[in-house]
Order: C-alpha cells, then structure tokens, then sequence
C-alpha cells in the first residue's frame, strides 16, 4: 500500500521587495525592483503511511504552516516533490480534495454570522455528500464534540472552544483520508484541550485515517503521536520516535524527594547534581543508568517521607534539541 504522504526533497523559497530608503530609493523600484529570497522550508523529506498519527514540531518560523499548505495545495514548493494520497497536491485535482482536511487554529472555516450548521450544509454540497450519508456523518460529529445545543447558534456568538469544536466538525464532515492539524488546541482550556484530543485519537483509530498534527502544546504530541519529525530553520532534523528522541536528547531523569527531617546537602551531591534543595526537599538530576541505583542510596540512606521519579519535560527536550541545531 502507498504511503498516505511522501515527500522528497520539499523546498519553498519567497521573494520579497527591496525598499531602498528615501524618495529616490522609491523611484528605483519603480523601474528596476530588486528581491531577496528566503528559504521557508529546505529540503524536507518524510514519509507518512495510512492510520499514522505524527507530531510535526518545530519553533516559530521553522516552516510547519509552510509545509502544511503546500501538502494541501494552498502553495506550490519552488522544488522537491510530494504525493499525498497519492495525488500532487499542489494540482488541486477534486478527488485529492475531496479525501483531505486542513484544520489551522483558529482561522475557522465557519461563517461568522451564520449559524454553524448553514456552514456544514455548504460543506455538503461543496464535497457532493448523499444526504443520507451527510446526516449519518454530522450526527455522530455532533455527538462526539458535544455541538447539539449550538448548532442554530451564530457562529459569533460561540465560544472559542464551541468554534473550534465546531470548526472540526466542518473539517471532518467528509470523512478525509489525510488530517493536516496546524494548532488544533491553541487558545483553549485545559479541559476542552483534553476532549479536543481525545476526538483526534478517536477520529484517528476509527477511520484509519493518516494525521499530521503541529502544536506548541506538548501535552498534544506526548498524548497522541508516537512518532515525531522535528524540523528547524526549514531543515529536519529528527524523524522517528517520541521515545527516542527523548532518551537521546535527556540523558537524566528528575528525581523529587521530600524528607520528614533535615539533611546534608553535600550527602545529596553524591547520588547526583543538585538542582534545587532546602531542609525538607530536594530535586536531583541524576544519568538515566544511575536512576534505579539513585533511587535505592535516597530512600536507603536519607529520611525520605516521599520519592518522585520523573522524565525531563518534553518542552525542555525540544528546546535542547533546538539549540544543538
């Protein structure tokens, strides 16, 4: 079976104008404009096969959204290749757009003044839905996003959270092949992050479709993809999986210690590097080969009323990863 996304070698390069300063400067352009190119995205190259869910991350300006629009078509790459679905994107063919959905934060497909579901019978049309299958659809959208009470609601008068609810709704009426997610949870509460992703895992495992998921939000990436690709400045720099990238990039674990009487600091330097301590509490950084060992020395030789043994936070690993770049 073909991958659901490959990519060979992407590469987008923009133009902008040179403004020389000045009245003259101003002139000049007029009658010979000069450009400076910049490289969004260099070189990239993935693979993405049916039913994957993959964390797409990378600082700001690293060329996600980049990528993103030109794997749905919205640009086309100055150079490399792509086949999504097997398809080009960037040749926009109907049965290519029909099978993908590209979900971006909070720049909603909705209608502002209208009420959501004016939006959803649009969608119908536009993606030629049977009736019957746009009803079987929105019902169970409707029941998994909990959207029944605002459909015949405005769209402007909705919460941030009941429009990105029902913005994927609107996205996933079709059934797409191919989920391009660019921020799903960005602006959100806790617990609407948390039901925003269960609904992505859940999408993912019961149509088997393929997700490419971006977010500063770790707690997204660590929850729903075991893979990830890692892109910085344009270039990739890691693909494979979370759990690797983390022992690779985080060659220590926390260990958090609370003691029911005082004790040595100097004592606690031995077992690992003290990062933070006082009378009745400590964190160490300790290798990861020595936790077990670190672990047994605290609760064996020190008065320890409570032992958290932790991972170093993935937004942590990321910015390491970042600055080694």
């Amino acid at each position: 079976m073909p991958p659901a996304l490959a990519v060979d070698a992407l590469t987008k390069d923009y133009l902008s104008p040179i403004k020389e300063p000045g009245l003259l400067g101003g002139l000049r352009a007029l009658v010979n404009r000069r450009y400076k190119s910049s490289r969004a995205v260099d070189g990239v190259s993935f693979r993405i096969e049916e039913g994957e869910l993959v964390g797409f991350l990378g600082a700001n300006g690293a060329g996600k959204t980049t990528t993103l629009k030109m794997l749905s078509g919205l640009l086309t790459p100055t150079s490399g290749t792509a086949l999504a679905l097997g398809r080009v994107p960037w040749k926009r063919e109907p049965e290519f757009q029909r099978r993908l959905s590209l979900v971006m934060g909070q720049r909603s497909q909705l209608w502002w003044e209208l009420p959501a579901y004016e939006t959803f019978r649009l969608n119908k049309e536009i993606y030629g839905l049977r009736e019957r299958e746009f009803r079987a659809s929105l019902d169970e959208l409707v029941a998994m996003l909990d959207l029944g009470e605002h459909l015949s609601v405005p769209v402007k008068k909705l919460s941030l959270g009941e429009r990105m609810r029902a913005g994927l709704a609107a996205a996933l009426l079709h059934r797409p092949r191919l989920l391009l997610l660019d921020e799903p949870t960005i602006g959100l509460d806790v617990v609407m992050q948390k039901k925003v992703r269960e609904f992505v895992r859940g999408y993912n495992r019961r149509e088997g479709a393929a997700i490419l998921l971006t977010s500063h939000n770790m707690a997204d990436v660590v929850e729903l993809c075991r893979r990830v690709i890692v892109i910085e400045r344009g270039r990739l720099l890691y693909d494979g999986p979370l759990e690797t990238l983390v022992a690779r990039f985080a060659d220590h674990k926390i260990l958090r210690a609370r003691f029911s009487a005082p004790v040595d600091r100097a004592r606690l330097a031995e077992l690992g590097a003290v990062v933070d301590a006082d009378a009745d509490h400590a964190t160490l950084h300790v290798p990861r080969a020595r936790t077990a060992a670190s672990a047994a020395a605290l609760l064996r030789d020190f008065p320890v009323a409570d032992l958290d043994v932790a991972d170093v936070d993935i937004d942590d690993i990321v910015r390491r990863l970042f600055g080694a770049a």
